[in-house]
């Protein structure tokens, strides 16, 4: 057989195409004890905190403990596979995950792997991101002044939301506090606001309902669901809320709005606790290592509503935090409390009542307040929790049953049909101007002659009657965002014209 001088040269040019002359330096360890989702390896002299190490046979890790000799690296995955003398070997990269526009109507894992590839097949992106970067600086933001409209009466009027705001939710299990996260997103239906819902440590039938949810109402295509499910390793609980912000990051820096919310950063702080203890790290408060408020803040913080110069996206998170019997001043809740901008207070006591939303306005705040807020909602919405709570301390008093004067049974009168206006059923979120029109008739004492149980009846038809008989003035309300002297007596005369043809319908 023959060879060819130009089948070698050939070969040759194939083999020199594809050399390359830098040099790939890997530092290989040895597993000396792992053990509950912890690897303690000798030899990686040159990891990087929060480095991905790679165990072989797909399990990789983070490296959290840089100590003098070892390296202390949570699991991603199954512990089992793994053995004493097992070589671990750095990668050089930061732990990332996927980012991109494929990612909304997905459920992802933390870092980007698809829990839905059965039905909706592989996800179509390769852009990755950093699961942890420094949050934008003061001269890259600006101040929060656009509205984020959750839908929900007592919120946008009392508690108003910006985007690029940190507002708390937070409340006892079983108040309605995941419901007040999902009610804003479906809200977001056309306002071109990407969402991202982190589930930490929830149960997989608790994420069914809200992926079903989310799809039913619509709203899951432009939402990404990432899951980290109660039965998931805790390293993977705790770079869920980290997975989510850089997605959220993503769309903020194209100019775009996002929406991250945290359910919930209690169980998130578990996690943490759970990987710092066994790491041996000092426990402080509660167990907590000394370092778990900076977990949280370095979280929140880049949040933002970035400057025109970077395209003016923003990034709102909406964390959230259960109490146990409403303690306030437990270690987590103190903590994402200061670091917030104001908190949306659930109380069981008004949840036990029937008031859903079960807002404690009182105890609620939003430090950016009017900021994020139309003219007209700040008009109807700026008398609404001085009068809620000047309705509390006289409902207290009153109890005692002692004789009232007549200002004081007006400001109890005028309360409950408050009370009734601001409950509202969930997945039914309302037009700024519907919110608008009901809160005018509530604040302005339009319902004082309305029975109590007859209120929640009234709002609806009220909202119709004005919807039909006056569309022009509506549609001049949605484009000035402001109600002008002339509105004000016109929105009055419409609701008391509604109030007398409803009467005579009831007394027929």
């Amino acid at each position: 057989m023959s060879v060819r001088p130009e089948e070698v040269s050939a070969v040759l040019r194939d083999r020199l195409a594809g050399y390359r002359d830098e040099l790939e330096l890997t530092s290989t360890g040895i597993v000396l004890q792992v053990g509950d989702g912890i690897a303690q390896v000798y030899g990686l002299s040159e990891a990087m905190s929060q480095e991905l190490i790679d165990f072989g046979g797909g399990i990789f890790g983070i490296a959290l403990n840089l100590e003098e000799d070892t390296v202390g690296v949570v699991l991603l995955g199954p512990d089992e596979q793994i053995s004493e003398g097992d070589e671990a070997h750095t990668t050089g990269t930061i732990a990332e995950t996927r980012v991109g526009n494929a990612l909304f109507g997905r459920v992802i894992t933390p870092l980007g792997e698809p829990l839905d590839e059965q039905t909706r097949g592989p996800i179509e992106t390769e852009e990755t991101a950093p699961l942890e970067v420094i949050a934008p600086g003061v001269v890259k933001r600006q101040p929060v002044h656009e509205p984020l409209r959750t839908g929900i009466k007592a919120i946008d009027a009392a508690i108003p939301i910006g985007r690029g705001q940190r507002e708390l939710i937070i409340g006892d299990r079983q108040t309605g506090k995941s419901q007040i996260a999902i009610d804003a997103i479906v809200n977001q239906r056309d306002t071109g606001v990407k969402c991202v819902y982190v589930a930490v440590g929830q149960k997989l039938s608790t994420i069914r309902r809200l992926v079903a949810t989310l799809e039913e109402q619509g709203a899951l295509e432009y939402t990404c669901v990432v899951v980290a499910t109660a039965s998931d390793p805790a390293p993977l609980q705790y770079i869920a809320p980290y997975a989510g912000c850089a997605i959220g990051e993503y769309v903020r820096d194209q100019g775009g709005h996002a929406l991250v919310v945290y359910d919930d950063l209690s169980k998130h702080a578990q996690a943490y606790r759970q990987m710092s203890l066994l790491l041996r790290r000092p426990p402080g408060r509660e167990a907590y290592p000394g370092d778990v408020f900076n977990l949280h803040s370095r979280l929140l913080e880049r949040a933002a509503k970035m400057s025109d110069e970077l395209g003016a996206g923003s990034l709102t998170a909406l964390p959230i935090v259960e109490t146990q019997e409403g303690d306030f001043s437990a270690y987590i809740p103190t903590n994402v409390v200061s670091i917030t901008d104001g908190q949306i207070y659930l109380e069981p006591r008004l949840f036990n009542e029937g008031q859903r939303p079960a807002i404690n306005i009182g105890m609620s705040v939003s430090r950016v307040g009017s900021d994020a807020q139309s003219k007209m909602m700040k008009q109807v919405g700026s008398r609404l929790k001085l009068d809620l709570a000047s309705y509390r301390e006289y409902e207290s008093f009153a109890q005692f049953g002692a004789d009232l004067d007549e200002d004081t049974r007006k400001i109890l009168t005028q309360g409950q049909r408050m009370v009734e206006v601001l409950k509202q059923p969930p997945l039914e979120p309302m037009e700024e101007v519907e919110q608008v029109i009901i809160l005018y008739a509530a604040t302005r004492g339009h319902l004082l002659d309305v029975p109590v149980a007859d209120v929640t009846e009234v709002e609806p038809l009220l909202i119709n009657y004005v919807r039909e008989k006056a569309p022009e003035f509506v549609r001049s309300l949605e484009e000035t965002q402001a109600l002008s002297d002339e509105d004000e007596a016109r929105l009055a005369d419409l609701i008391e014209t509604f109030k007398r043809e409803w009467r005579l319908q009831h007394t027929e």
